[in-house]
């Protein structure tokens, strides 16, 4: 998310102080300079008649970069790039089973949280909010929080990232109680001596964390075993808005502080991390929402990119529920008792806590006919295997050691990874009809395009009605809107290649700031055009045109949201030379993070779009993918600023270095400075040229011309006046309906009418019907507002906007139509969207 980082040496306390709840900033609370999760262990259970998820989160820390460079460095500043603390960005590993699943001991996770959580006091406040009776009054002090070494002067603090959860007990882990970990521990026996049992422990957890990656699945094991050792003592903790704070005794450095925590606790059901609704079948659903506050609201964590970690869930349910979640594994579920089934997924490449997805639902695996889908593609794409593969196989990697498969040569000549497609019942067969087909095709064409696959499988699903937005991709799972499951192939394949695209932007390769969203969603953007023309295998001619018809489209996109919305918000690179600078403990505040309107801007897409479009004209598309497909094999599994995509590309092409394309005239103009870049208003004078664009506007002055006629001809002379119109593509139309809505001429009925036959206008795609809906709005096409009404309900990803349209016009049909609609889907809605509608009604 875009926001200015608030930089300097911030004490936890004074930043839950300054931040109003009720204001658009969002912090990031994480002392994460002077401890960093390497591990999450979850174990937990689902009450949908409650809307309770509830129970344990094992952490595995080591000491942060502040830690390890010891009490004098606390008086510089956090590195933001130096050791493996800040380059962690993780590419996925090498699939292999685990082959000692029976380890985990699901039943006694099970029954070990009823004993435990059993006879516990409630301790919580009026807003579910737990803390033990031991806190002391200066846990929330300055002194506590910003002078962290302190020099024996106060008890070290843990700050973790946290909201709407009720914690109900902290605990220090035992994990030298655990049969075998003696292998872990270089001293020959273990001893019972306080201060020397606690130095053995943290002992064994820097062990386990930083075993090397051949030895995965022994590591997954051990990290299991430990999170299911015995408490060793409680641990003092609070809980404020954002954070969870949590302290031990006469433990005053961060190394001396337990490097194993228990934390017992359960989600509310208002909690702004997951939403609780029925899917399209009418079945009772929960998944994760991605941002604004990504998972703080359903487990404790570290938020800043920074924490690069791995995980293992375990989830139970009533057996009628399927749980997908972020996963290398295609997880099987055990039978613990009767109605009551046990998940179990694991991840063994570093990723940031806020990647973490889960959706548990009564979804249906939309099951394949035949495999004649990936037979054809992967024979249709064999021609590029050698072209993709040769560039990146060999040579090490720069990330921190885990599995990876770029070093596989197995998984870089895999074209398709393994797929599956869940969706409510009620959408299987529509799902089977069009996003079966196109999934090989697009993994084909990103492989094609940048070679090897991130990530070992894939897993797609159908989100609830409610989802506000197209798409969002996840380790291992991509969501998608129902909205992309009308018209044709056209909407459903283009989305499918900007998720698809996510793994290696976004993914495998991050921003080390969150201010820098447009690495993520720019590039996604742009090579969602570069791997759909592969996918299509159009001519280079025809996929030339289609994407300069698309950059018209983004291009007036990007005008009226520019036109439209604070100049603060259109910066890329809102930090500008402080972007990447941590605090002192590694605490932050995302400027506007919490801003609803601003959660559905395009900028950081369509700027950074045009940013890559413009260097690639400039260098050439052929050399240009040449070097993406290396800045892939070299910052794969890394955290990146923007200047690390610009200096590398600058010097792999020397040649083009100068005035125009230097690394500080590119920051400037595009980055660092709001509004539309000059070289962008040059380009876009040259679009109208384009056939297709052409090819529309002749099309719009056709329209035209007969609106006139309606207006002025009797009915019987209508009727002798044909027109042939051209058939049109899902863009084209887009364009068509924009054109006609900029006129200030009423289109009559019968014009309303005789386009809406045509082009078969309520059949198209989501991006054609939004259109279509505008205009019913515009010309109040009164038989046709049950076509608006359809959207509002069931295009939710795409119909915020047309609220204010309802509103725009103080037509009373009109505004009851949107208070109507709103009624209906308020308690269903995304939390964000919902706030943005309340405000257009009011």
């Amino acid at each position: 998310m875009t926001g200015n980082l608030q930089s300097g040496c911030l004490a936890n306390w004074s930043m839950e102080t300054m931040l109003d709840p009720a204001k658009d900033d969002l912090p990031l609370m994480a002392n994460t300079c002077h401890m960093l999760v390497k591990h999450y262990e979850l174990d937990l259970d689902v009450d949908f008649k409650s809307q309770v998820i509830e129970g344990t989160i094992v952490l595995f820390f080591e000491p942060g970069s502040k830690s390890k460079k010891g009490a004098s460095a606390l008086e510089g500043t956090c590195l933001s790039q130096s050791d493996e603390t800040c380059k962690i960005r993780a590419s996925e590993p090498c699939h292999i089973p685990v082959t000692n699943v029976s380890a985990r001991s699901s039943k006694t996770g099970y029954n070990d949280f009823a004993v435990c959580a059993k006879g516990e006091k409630d301790t919580s406040d009026k807003n579910g909010n737990h803390s033990n009776g031991e806190q002391a009054s200066g846990i929330s002090s300055s002194k506590n929080c910003c002078d962290i070494e302190n020099h024996g002067s106060e008890d070290f603090l843990l700050v973790l990232d946290c909201c709407d959860l009720s914690v109900l007990k902290v605990e220090e882990v035992d994990v030298a109680a655990v049969p075998g970990i003696e292998k872990f521990t270089r001293s020959a026996k273990l001893t019972d001596a306080s201060e020397e049992l606690r130095n053995l422990r943290n002992q064994i957890v820097h062990e386990l964390v930083t075993l090397p990656a051949d030895r995965w699945r022994e590591q997954l094991y051990y990290y299991t075993r430990c999170s299911q050792a015995p408490g060793c003592g409680e641990l003092l903790f609070s809980t404020g808005t954002w954070s969870l704070e949590i302290r031990k005794a006469e433990i005053k450095a961060p190394r001396e502080f337990p490097h194993a925590i228990r934390i017992w606790y359960k989600t509310k059901p208002q909690g702004r991390s997951v939403t609780w609704t029925t899917d399209q079948s009418s079945r009772p659903c929960v998944y994760t929402v991605g941002s604004p506050i990504n998972n703080r609201a359903l487990f404790p964590c570290q938020e800043p990119p920074v924490a690069m970690s791995t995980w293992q869930t375990t989830v139970r349910t009533p057996s009628c529920f399927v749980v997908l979640t972020s996963g290398e594994n295609t997880a099987e579920p055990a039978q613990l008792q009767e109605g009551l089934l046990s998940w179990y997924y694991y991840v063994t490449m570093p990723m940031p806590a806020s990647t973490f997805t889960i959706a548990i639902g009564s979804w249906t695996e939309v099951k394949k006919q035949s495999c004649t889908a990936d037979i054809w593609t992967n024979k249709e794409f064999s021609f590029l295997l050698s072209k993709a593969d040769l560039r990146l196989i060999g040579g090490s990697c720069g990330h921190v050691e885990y599995p990876c498969r770029f070093q596989n040569p197995a998984a870089s000549s895999q074209l398709v990874i393994p797929h599956r497609v869940f969706a409510p019942l009620c959408l299987r067969d529509r799902c089977a009809e069009i996003i079966l087909e196109l999934i090989p095709q697009c993994l084909s064409a990103a492989h094609a395009t940048l070679g090897t696959h991130p990530f070992s499988r894939l897993d797609v699903l159908i989100v609830p009605s409610n989802f506000s937005s197209l798409g969002m991709a996840s380790p291992h799972i991509i969501f998608l809107s129902q909205s992309v499951l009308t018209g044709g192939s056209h909407l459903c394949g283009t989305r499918l290649c900007h998720e698809i695209a996510h793994a290696w932007f976004g993914l495998a390769i991050g921003a080390r700031d969150w201010t820098e969203e447009w690495i993520s969603e720019g590039f996604a953007t742009y090579l969602e055009d570069v791997f759909w023309a592969v996918a299509q295998q159009l001519p280079h001619d025809e996929a030339r045109e289609q994407q300069e018809l698309k950059a018209l489209l983004r291009w007036r996109r990007l005008r009226d949201e520019v036109q439209n919305s604070e100049e603060e918000l259109q910066v890329l690179r809102p930090n500008k030379e402080n972007t990447g600078e941590l605090s002192e403990s590694g605490t932050c505040t995302i400027k506007h993070g919490l801003n609803a309107e601003k959660i559905f801007m395009q900028v950081h897409y369509l700027k950074g779009y045009f940013l890559l479009r413009f260097l690639a004209r400039r260098i050439g598309d052929t050399t240009y993918l040449e070097f993406l497909r290396k800045f892939v094999q070299k910052f794969h599994g890394q955290l990146i600023l923007s200047q690390d995509f610009l200096c590398m590309l600058l010097e792999d092409i020397p040649e083009q270095k100068g005035f125009v394309l230097s690394v500080e005239n590119i920051i400037e103009t595009w980055l660092d400075t709001s509004g539309i870049p000059k070289p962008l208003l040059e380009e876009s004078r040259t679009w109208d040229h384009c056939r297709l664009v052409q090819q529309v506007n002749h099309e719009v002055t056709k329209w035209i011309q007969v609106n006139q006629r309606a207006r002025k001809r009797s009915k019987r002379k209508r009727r002798q006046d044909e027109v042939a119109f051209q058939k049109l593509l899902p863009d084209q139309l887009v364009l068509l309906l924009e054109c006609l809505l900029e006129e200030k001429t009423t289109l009559c009925l019968r014009t309303l009418q005789c386009l809406e036959k045509t082009y078969h206008l309520g059949e198209q795609d989501a991006e054609v019907r939004h259109r279509w809906c505008e205009l019913i709005i515009k010309h109040k096409y009164t038989t046709r507002y049950a076509e608006v009404e359809t959207f509002l309900r069931e295009d939710q990803a795409m119909g915020v906007y047309l609220y204010g349209e309802l509103m725009v016009n103080e037509d009373a049909k009109q505004q009851e139509l949107a208070y109507k609609c709103f009624a209906a889907t308020q308690t269903q809605m995304d939390v964000s969207s919902a706030k943005v509608v309340a405000e257009m009604l009011l």
